[in-house]
């Protein structure tokens, strides 16, 4: 696979210049076959055969087969949630925070690395935020702020600047200050290589709907083993438990603890497809594709009048993210959408807006936008 066929695969592009992967990816036709072939299955087949849970289980068992190979992980390691936000908060949960306990976040996470602690600081929970400077991270004031803490939380690959922050030698200061560490691992996988055991946190979180162009509804956190010992899950269900009948129950080994109860598996089919088809067209094209296209669209950026460039000009990512010379950028991105250009605003930095490149885009696409501004 190239990627001019997975370009081809992807009917939403026949209809829109879409520059905003980061925020969703629209999924190929392969991946949308793969979901409604399960719910087929699971309903009009499994009835009849093995039955609509165990069908549901078979299916759970090779996602997280699936997640975990592709994360340098094994399968024991891998909890299946809704999303990012989901399995960010089922760590959240399961920690036993008392109050004066802190977590030391950077001033760049989503609003999943960050509600969560909002609401765990009316129980009296501390919260630190260690600031940066264009989208970098000062690990020396990571170690600062790590002293004493419970939790660190920060982004592999920041959404607000498409960096890449150094989550391994984060993990390393927050480790020999005593302190656990969860990453938000969601603008990573489908657009760069991770390998959870190089990054040694102690959990991520991800979903499939973003760069792995998978569909909404199926997420993942990796729980390193020996972590899953500091997790106390808030909900508890059949898959919670190593026997939901016993009379005294106890929370199954590793992370799958933190699945609770009945879900579709539909998702997890389509996100298993997605992966497949990530891994078919490769990461070193996807790289090689992506840092050709972000090229082009920085220069492109340096060169109007009515932009400037808040990324790094050199590739870390598909995230470029620039300034516009309009007071409301949400305006700016619904102009834009009217022309059939998909992007997306951010709430920081100031009149910030992004787009975000995948191997699927064209120079066209990239020139369509420039040409806009």
């Amino acid at each position: 696979m190239n990627p001019t066929d997975l370009r081809d695969a992807i009917p939403a592009l026949e209809r829109a210049t879409y520059l905003n992967t980061g925020a969703a990816g629209p999924s190929p036709t392969r991946v949308v076959e793969a979901v409604e072939g399960c719910v087929e299955r699971h309903e009009y087949e499994a009835p009849a055969e093995e039955g609509m849970y165990p069908c549901a289980f078979d299916v759970f068992d090779e996602t997280r087969a699936v997640v975990a190979d592709h994360l340098g992980a094994e399968p024991a390691e891998i909890a299946l949630t809704q999303s990012t936000t989901d399995g960010m908060n089922r760590v959240a949960a399961g920690l036993d925070w008392e109050a004066g306990d802190t977590v030391v976040r950077t001033d760049l996470e989503h609003s999943a690395g960050i509600l969560p602690w909002k609401r765990l600081s009316r129980e009296g929970v501390e919260v630190e935020v260690v600031e940066t400077e264009d989208g970098r991270l000062d690990v020396d004031a990571m170690a600062d702020a790590a002293r004493g803490a419970k939790l660190v939380v920060l982004s592999s690959l920041t959404w607000s600047h498409g960096t890449r922050l150094p989550v391994r030698e984060a993990v390393e200061v927050a480790h020999d200050a005593g302190a656990l560490v969860l990453v938000d691992a969601v603008q990573s996988p489908g657009q760069v290589p991770v390998d959870v055991g190089e990054w040694g946190a102690d959990f991520a979180a991800g979903a499939g709907h973003k760069w792995l162009l998978g569909p909404f509804g199926a997420g993942f956190v990796h729980v390193a083993p020996g972590a899953e010992a500091h997790l106390e899950p808030a909900h508890v269900g059949y898959r919670s438990v190593e026997d939901p009948n016993a009379e005294e129950y106890a929370y199954e080994p590793g992370a799958h603890r933190l699945e609770v109860g009945t879900v579709s598996p539909a998702p997890y089919t389509g996100l298993c497809e997605a992966i497949r088809t990530i891994e078919e067209l490769g990461y070193d094209t996807i790289r090689s594709r992506v840092a050709e296209l972000t090229d082009r669209l920085k220069e492109g950026i340096e060169d109007a009048e009515t932009a400037r460039l808040l990324s790094p000009r050199e590739y870390e990512s598909g995230l470029v993210t620039f300034a516009v010379d309009d007071p409301d950028p949400e305006a700016f991105v619904e102009d834009l959408a009217d022309d059939g250009v998909q992007i997306r605003s951010l709430p920081f930095p100031e009149n910030a807006v992004r787009a975000s490149i995948h191997a699927f885009n064209s120079e066209a696409d990239v020139d369509e936008l420039v040409a806009y501004l």
